[in-house]
């Protein structure tokens, strides 16, 4: 299977997509999308919106079984302890995964009726976790029968403090991260002050591929993290929310970002357009 290093700008020349999607809230094949976007990955979210839907990594194996779809799943440390959670990749990897990236996941409100969060492991523990795999160890250091063989990715936010996200993302590259993707993007210069940071910091560039977010808004609907009031105000005001992210990701290409996480519309009770991630798509990969 491909790897998402495999298919970045930094390797090929040419704008590289991966696409979040939502996982069913059934276990049933017929309950996939007609069709996705067509990025370069398909990115299956784990539980997006803290409700209950189909396993990340099987859907993302089904994706790839019926429809010929490079994948990649995400692994919340949230939910799962070290043992189930090294079970999991193990699993994934039988499954023809090759693909993961690795995150805390949102934390549960105060409410009785929510589950208790785990987080037997910081993202950053588990990036290493996976590295190790690779080597063929497990979290007790006993060898495995074969190593897997994961591309590890992992998240940065670049609404937090500089400084404190470099420190953070140099620890997760250490680990053995081999790609990064961020929250929606609104303005390329938050990244070029990162990178410029990252590399007052570390004294080197980015050593690895980081994929901005991109996301598409949907009147009435939702975003995932801060969105400008303008923002919204534009697509509440009728323009096409496809123009305005394509517009976004000119912007994008203009400041030397060619490789966009993209992130589609979704509406309350997690209904995501897909369509128009289809058009979005599309545009940023003709560049």
């Amino acid at each position: 299977m491909v790897k998402v290093t495999d298919c970045c700008y930094e390797v090929t020349g040419r704008p590289a997509v991966i696409c979040d999607i939502s996982p069913p809230r059934s276990g049933s094949p017929a309950a996939l999308p007609d069709f996705f976007p067509a990025a370069d990955f398909l990115l299956v979210g784990y539980c997006p919106g803290r409700a209950v839907r189909a396993d990340s990594a099987m859907v993302a194996a089904q994706i790839q079984w019926q429809r010929g779809r490079e994948t990649a799943f995400t692994l919340l440390t949230r939910d799962q302890n070290r043992l189930a959670l090294q079970a999991h990749l193990l699993g994934a990897q039988l499954l023809g995964l090759h693909n993961v990236v690795a995150a805390a996941g949102d934390p549960f409100p105060a409410d009785a009726m929510q589950p208790q969060a785990v987080d037997d492991w910081r993202p950053t523990e588990l990036i290493a976790s996976i590295a190790a795999l690779n080597r063929g160890r497990d979290f007790r250091n006993a060898e495995l029968a074969a190593p897997t063989d994961f591309c590890i990715g992992a998240t940065v936010d670049l609404g937090r403090g500089l400084r404190r996200e470099v420190e953070l993302t140099r620890r997760k590259i250490a680990a053995g991260a081999h790609f990064l993707i961020t929250q929606p993007l609104y303005d390329p210069a938050i990244a070029a002050r990162f990178q410029a940071a990252y590399a007052e910091i570390a004294g080197e560039g980015l050593p690895i591929p980081i994929f901005y977010g991109l996301q598409v808004l949907e009147p009435g609907g939702l975003a995932f993290g801060p969105t400008p009031a303008a923002a919204w105000a534009e697509v509440a005001g009728g323009r096409s929310p496809v123009e305005q992210a394509l517009e976004w990701g000119a912007a994008f290409r203009a400041a030397g970002l060619h490789n966009i996480y993209l992130l589609p519309g979704i509406h309350p009770g997690g209904r995501r357009n897909y369509a128009a991630a289809q058009l979005v798509a599309a545009g940023l990969r003709r560049g």
